[in-house]
């Protein structure tokens, strides 16, 4: 399998931290995303919408999106499970997972924030503050969610990382990139230090892809 991604990509981020959990090795190219690579002939006709990370399987067939991703990768090697057994603890895990990846990162990807700049005219100040919003915004239900769940345990479920944590440590990457100030989200502090301390996440970090 080919993985096409970009190592400052939020979505590339969790398609890594996966496939290192899973033990998958697979071919990585990267997509300069500054450089207009995503917009390339080639990279469209494996995606139409232009965004990484896209998985392109052995027999040529392409998965885009990266929840849709991981969720093939951990039907395809079920352990460890990044999903629950029980259908109510998989809806958690995935509305959690949901909320960065649908309601925070995408009013933060790049193309949103070259828009602010370049459409709208908006200096980076704004930008950056428009940025620092939203994330603010989503951390705060997240926290509190964690917060009434008796399920949360070292990671956002239980004892072991899920799809949550997998979507967490990118977009606290993210928060701390951006001098967001992440002392009202004690809990999420925690899930995201004790989530780094695992090889698959560590590795998987943006510094360490060559």
């Amino acid at each position: 399998m080919v993985l096409h991604g970009y190592s400052m990509s939020s979505a590339s981020y969790r398609v890594r931290i996966a496939l290192a959990l899973k033990r998958i090795d697979v071919t990585t190219v990267t997509k300069q995303l500054r450089r207009g690579e995503h917009r390339l002939k080639d990279f469209l006709e494996l995606n139409p919408q232009g965004f990484v990370p896209v998985l392109e399987l052995d027999d040529g067939r392409t998965i885009a999106q990266s929840l849709a991703i991981i969720e093939y990768l951990d039907e395809l090697h079920p352990q460890p499970a990044l999903l629950p057994s029980s259908p109510f603890e998989r809806a958690r895990v995935r509305g959690m997972a949901l909320l960065i990846a649908c309601d925070i990162h995408p009013l933060n990807n790049l193309r949103v924030l070259q828009y602010l700049e370049t459409a709208l005219g908006q200096a980076a100040s704004v930008r950056d503050t428009w940025y620092r919003h939203w994330i603010e915004e989503g951390f705060k239900a997240l926290e509190d969610m964690l917060g009434r769940d008796a399920s949360r345990g070292r990671y956002c479920h239980g004892e072991s990382p899920s799809l949550a944590d997998v979507c967490l440590v990118p977009q606290v990457f993210n928060a701390r990139r951006f001098s967001v100030d992440l002392s009202p989200f004690p809990r999420i502090v925690a899930i995201d230090a004790a989530c780094r301390e695992l090889a698959a996440f560590s590795g998987a970090a943006p510094e360490k892809q060559a």
